[in-house]
């Protein structure tokens, strides 16, 4: 029966799927959100979020939620990152996650993006305002449930709340992600997974910073008229990829994945990445995503170039002794990681980004 589950809900996630026009590039531009695109996390922004077959744990909620089913009891996650170096750009997350025994993790991620201060301006003095500042920003907040319907198979959903904030007018809407992992092979080397993110209603900015004080042609009289903002999409994606774990003894891991991505307001791109692990202490990664014309600024829609790099160190933080064979083996329970990645943009000074991670 859990068999058949999956199937379903394959079958379910391919014919939503089929309603998300991808890889138009007549549309490109003409969609908002597009931070819900943006990795704020370092492990797999390490690798050009490339590796959505093998996410794992509370990092997986950006990008295949059924990699949460993975955490083993409790995770927590903070990340920062500089968006451009040089823009001012910066982006904040906080991630929990919880197991719950058989019933499956439960999780929450929040993610904040803030444009710094913009002077405040009018239609009548554009290059010098009134005085005073602005901040936008744009916040989302994800919830999400995740659980092994076998050994092989993984699957979750997450509902995203998002907010717009931009001088007295402000956008808030939802948008639902579900995804699903199958793990195989001897050692559960074999991974493919498959997601569809941010599917939502479209988003429309009120509030007063639309209404207009303006004198009325020919007439000395003055009123306010308030002005309709239109309504845009999110940016709905696809992704499809696989993973392979290589090892080297029982010390050294070697992960190559690969994922296609299917965008609905932008070009689709496919990439690989690799992971390199010695005794899953100290990881080196690296990735390189592929769309057209992402080599010549150009005619390209991205600052993002393709490449990316990333390293972690984890160390344990307690442990216990069990008996093995007659001896005592050291267990680790608990672990603590930095993590950091880079990724190199035709534009400003590349995109940095550094996390701490608390396993428990």
């Amino acid at each position: 029966m859990k068999k058949y589950n999956f199937t379903y809900l394959l079958c379910f996630l391919l014919l939503v799927s089929l309603g998300v026009q991808a890889g138009n590039n007549d549309r490109i531009g003409q969609a908002g959100g597009n931070e819900l695109i943006i990795n704020p996390w370092a492990r797999q922004s390490g690798m050009h979020s490339l590796n959505q077959a093998s996410a794992r744990g509370l990092e997986a909620m950006r990008l295949n939620v059924g990699g949460l089913s993975f955490t083993n009891k409790t995770e927590v996650m903070f990340a920062s990152t500089r968006w451009l170096e040089g823009s001012d750009i910066t982006l904040s997350a906080f991630g929990f996650s919880q197991a719950v025994g058989d019933a499956g993790v439960l999780g929450v991620n929040i993610m904040a993006m803030s444009f710094g201060e913009i002077d405040r301006v009018t239609n009548s003095s554009p290059d010098v305002g009134p005085g005073g500042t602005f901040n936008p920003s744009y916040t989302n907040i994800g919830i999400a449930y995740s659980r092994s319907f076998s050994e092989s198979i993984h699957g979750g959903i997450l509902v995203r709340l998002i907010n717009h904030s931009i001088a007295d007018v402000s956008a808030s809407g939802v948008a639902f992600d579900t995804g699903i992992q199958y793990v195989t092979g001897d050692n559960q080397q074999i991974k493919f997974g498959i997601s569809l993110r941010n599917v939502g209603s479209p988003m429309k900015f009120e509030g007063d910073g639309l209404d207009l004080n303006a004198t009325i042609t020919n007439s000395v009289e003055e009123g306010t008229f308030s002005q309709r903002a239109e309504r845009y999409e999110l940016p709905s994606l696809l992704h499809i990829g696989g993973a392979y774990d290589f090892y080297f003894g029982e010390s050294i891991r070697l992960t190559a994945a690969a994922n296609f991505t299917s965008n609905t307001f932008r070009k689709d791109f496919l990439g690989g990445g690799i992971e390199v692990a010695f005794k899953e202490m100290f990881m080196l990664r690296a990735g390189y995503k592929y769309e057209e014309g992402i080599l010549d600024p150009a005619i390209g829609n991205s600052a993002l170039n393709g490449m990316s790099a990333g390293l972690t160190v984890e160390v344990p933080l307690n442990s216990k002794k069990v008996a093995a064979a007659g001896e005592d083996e050291d267990i680790s329970e608990s672990t603590f990681s930095i993590d950091y990645s880079y990724r190199h943009t035709n534009f400003y000074n590349g995109v940095h980004t550094l996390g701490i991670r608390f396993n428990l």
